[in-house]
């Protein structure tokens, strides 16, 4: 089985768990509350995700996986390239490359080591980059969060929802 049908089985079982309400209970110290994200995208892939959780658990899961996935989206040209696949779908070399402005093959594969390392991106049978379908919207939410911290979304038509 390859690693991406693995993980789209892995990600279905943790969807159904959440649907029939088989999340792992949180202990009484843990924070409470419910901590959840959602997503439907059309293009460049038709793809629907949604996830929900308890506080306590998510903050007790080892943070080395999580940071690698935050340190993998901690440069403006990594950044370029997640934003360029999402646009535009799978993409060669070099019109990554062209897109993230980088000067060289050396520097555009350092910033997709990174971005392969993490689960974020991966690279086709056709030799072309893509964003890996089950990362596409957690990281799109991850980005949205971080226009959100930074004050990028009190300037939009739709405002967020702040409870």
């Amino acid at each position: 089985m390859d690693a991406e049908l693995a993980d789209r089985i892995a990600a279905l079982e943790a969807r159904v768990a959440a649907l029939e309400g088989q999340q792992e209970t949180e202990p009484a110290a843990s924070p409470g509350g419910l901590v959840g994200y959602h997503g439907e995208l059309t293009e460049p892939l038709e793809l629907s995700w949604a996830i929900n959780v308890t506080p306590g658990p998510m903050l007790g899961f080892a943070d080395g996986p999580r940071v690698e996935v935050l340190a993998a989206l901690s440069s403006t040209a990594r950044v370029a390239l997640v934003r360029t696949l999402a646009e535009k779908g799978a993409q060669t070399a070099p019109a990554l490359q062209e897109a993230a402005e980088l000067g060289s093959p050396g520097q555009l594969y350092h910033h997709l080591k990174a971005l392969t390392g993490a689960g974020i991106v991966e690279q086709d049978k056709r030799g072309s980059y893509r964003l890996r379908p089950t990362a596409t919207i957690p990281v799109l939410v991850l980005l949205t969060a971080a226009s959100d911290v930074a004050g990028q979304l009190k300037n939009l038509s739709v405002r967020p929802d702040r409870g």
